[in-house]
């Protein structure tokens, strides 16, 4: 039986395991990052360590097959940007196999098209952020749907006024699923250094933005 239900601290492995699994455009990440460590640090850890509340997990008779971790804050997070640079230094992952290429397309990127995008976006219209990810056999049953709904349905209770997103624009599938769920773009999608196509071309970053209102049950009598 599948169900939608609160991240747990045994979950931590799995959602790792699922992130490196998923984490480009919903395929595997070894391809052009192959130390799955520092790639689920950079994106699972500070959520499931910092902020386990706002995580939820799909499971499936009992194993995690998707996860969202959400921040309620923004400003308490981390940035993208940050959280690979700190990797990148403690980890030496311009030295390493599988991540060197990565951070040499991303300097000779930087210096001829512009400054990486952060990957976040500091706005009190839309403080809440989110990252979702679902195992290839867990799409197209409404786990991921499911997910969004309970997020978004504690973002409501806890009064935040918005939520934001950032994906790959070339991820047609994720872009659908955001527009869906009531997201709509924000501003023009911006180039992304060092990342590529597996055709070798560019990829680009697009944020989507939805607002909110506060639940009627939270409001105050």
């Amino acid at each position: 039986m599948q169900s939608i239900r609160s991240y747990r601290p045994s979950d931590r492995e799995r959602v790792r395991e699922i992130c490196f699994a998923t984490g480009y455009m919903g395929e595997p990440v070894d391809w052009y990052w192959r130390d799955a460590r520092s790639f689920a640090d950079i994106w699972t850890s500070w959520y499931t360590d910092h902020e386990p509340e706002s995580c939820f997990v799909a499971d499936d008779g009992g194993e995690v097959v998707g996860y969202l971790l959400g921040c309620l804050d923004s400003a308490l997070a981390p940035s993208p940007r940050a959280a690979v640079v700190w990797q990148l230094f403690k980890r030496a992952l311009w030295l390493r196999p599988g991540t060197a290429g990565f951070f040499r397309r991303s300097f000779r990127d930087a210096l001829t098209g512009g400054g990486a995008p952060s990957g976040e976006l500091l706005d009190p219209r839309w403080p809440s952020h989110l990252h979702i990810n679902l195992l290839p056999e867990a799409r197209g049953r409404g786990l991921g749907r499911g997910l969004m709904e309970a997020w978004l349905a504690r973002l409501r209770v806890l009064g935040s006024p918005g939520c934001h997103l950032v994906t790959l624009a070339e991820n047609t599938r994720a872009v659908a699923f955001f527009q869906a769920t009531g997201f709509t773009p924000y501003g023009e999608p911006r180039t992304v250094p060092g990342l590529r196509l597996r055709s070798g071309g560019r990829v680009h970053q697009q944020t989507f933005v939805q607002h909110l209102t506060r639940s009627r049950a939270a409001a105050p009598a």
